[in-house]
Formats: structure tokens, sequence, C-alpha cells
């Protein structure tokens, strides 16, 4: 994303224990067999307190080779699918003014050859001032904004888990992904994964596109966002929206962007099966 930059005029680019031996001692005494004491219970529950969760599970060993292999076969399936993606891009001023939109609709769908292939619908609304989309956003849309870890990309990362979370009632791995190395003319993803214990779906994505670029002579910038899956015929996880509200910090200034893709209508090639997020 680059911005136009009032001042100067130039142009910028825009998360076992052992069992107890019996005892063989006497019985106590009435008065040795009194309850213990306030204090003695207080220290009691406070040990127990202190006691490692024996129930507490750890990540599979390979869980990221998990989640690309279930990432490569969501990804498979939703090239199947017909479906309709809804772009916004709102620039915002310092009090959050509305300043200027961009906004385009776009069917995925199916040639008569059975290519699939994207169509406008209707003309874009280009009404930004400040911000110009440029073709790494647009690549961003497509490539790491709905599908981020397929098997043919995890070489490209470095992963590490971070523990499990519950989100949506969904309990979840959290694998945080970043670039080993930024390639030239390539993109990639650095943020955070939550992906179901149970198939390894992707439930949610938070983080960025990288790199931000920056010349001496422009600066492309792109915010921070959050892409969540819902699933598709009870058995898949597809992207539902991509959310982002970040200020993206241009040498000129900074610039409030906010951004949502919707992607709805889900539609299996000629089998009669819909999911449209409300």
């Amino acid at each position: 994303m680059t911005g136009n930059a009032a001042a100067s005029g130039m142009p910028l680019a825009r998360a076992n224990t052992n069992p107890a031996t019996p005892s063989t001692a006497q019985p106590a005494s009435r008065a040795a067999r009194k309850p213990p004491n306030d204090l003695a219970i207080g220290l009691i529950l406070t040990s127990l307190l202190w006691l490692p969760d024996a129930r507490a599970q750890e990540a599979p060993p390979n869980l990221a080779k998990l989640v690309a292999h279930r990432e490569s076969e969501t990804e498979a399936e939703r090239n199947q699918y017909t479906y309709r993606q809804t772009l916004t891009v709102e620039q915002l001023d310092e009090r959050g003014i509305l300043r200027g939109e961009y906004r385009e609709v776009r069917d995925i769908i199916f040639s008569p050859q059975q290519e699939r292939t994207e169509v406008l619908v209707g003309k874009p609304e280009k009404g930004l001032t400040n911000l110009k989309l440029t073709p790494e956003d647009f690549r961003d849309f497509r490539d790491i904004q709905p599908l981020v870890l397929t098997e043919d990309r995890l070489w490209n990362y470095e992963t590490k888990s971070r523990g499990d979370e519950t989100v949506d009632g969904v309990d979840c791995w959290v694998l945080q992904v970043k670039p080993r190395q930024i390639l030239e003319g390539q993109r990639f993803f650095d943020g955070l994964i939550w992906a179901d214990k149970k198939e390894f779906n992707i439930v949610r994505i938070e983080g960025q596109a990288v790199p931000q670029i920056r010349s001496t002579q422009s600066e492309n910038l792109f915010p921070r966002f959050t892409t969540v899956r819902k699933p598709v015929d009870g058995k898949y996880w597809f992207p539902v929206y991509t959310l982002a509200d970040d200020t993206l910090q241009f040498r000129t200034g900074p610039q409030r962007e906010r951004l949502r893709i919707s992607y709805s209508n889900y539609k299996r090639f000629a089998v009669d099966s819909t999911f449209t997020p409300k």
C-alpha cells in the first residue's frame, strides 16, 4: 500500500505414584485424630495449587507438518469451489473520519472449459486519495490472507509452538510462524496461527504480510490483519472474512487504513452446496 506525501509530493508505498504401603502402626488415640486446624488446611490447599497439571497437553512435535498437510488438503478442496470476494479499503484521518474508499467485488468461478478464474462484478469504486493499492497488495489479498501454510510453503518458515487456546469455542494449538529469510520479489506471512486439535484445521490467522518495502523514493507498507475461518460442508475450514485496522507509519506521517475482505456464497463446482457468512 503506497501513500501520497502531502508535504513533499513523493509517492509512498504503504501478534505414577507408587501405591502406598499398608501401615502397621497402632490406631491413633482419640486426641491424635482431631481435625487439622485452619492453618494446616490452608497449607495443604496452597501446596495443591502448585502441583503441576497432570492433564496439561503438549503440542505434537510435528505440529507444523500436521497443520501444513491439512492446509494443503484445504487449499485443494477450496479450489473446487466458487465464491464471491468483496474487498473494501478505507483511509481515515486522525479523528477516525472516512476520507477515501476503494471497493470491488469479484466472483471466483469456473469457465465453460472448467478453468477457475476471477471476474469483476461491476466497476471498482476508486475513492482513495492518500493511499494507492499496489500489485503486492492484490497478491496478499489472494495468496497470504486467505491461505498461508501449505506443505510447499512450509520450508520457507520457522515455526514454534506457543501452547494452546480456545478460539470461538474450538480447542486450538497456537503456532508462531515467521520467514526463514526474505527473498526478493516474494511475499511471506509473519504471525500466529490457531489450528484445531482434532484435525489441525486453521481456525484463525493473525499477523502481517512481509516484507515492508522501502526505498529512497517510495514506501509500500502493509497492515496487520486477522483472518477468521468457518467450516464449510461440515469438514473443511474456509476463510469467511479478513479484517485490518492499522496505522501505517509513512515517513511523511501516519495514515490509518481499515480493510475488510469477505468471502461468501461458497458453492462446490457442480454440487449444490453453499455457505454464506452472516
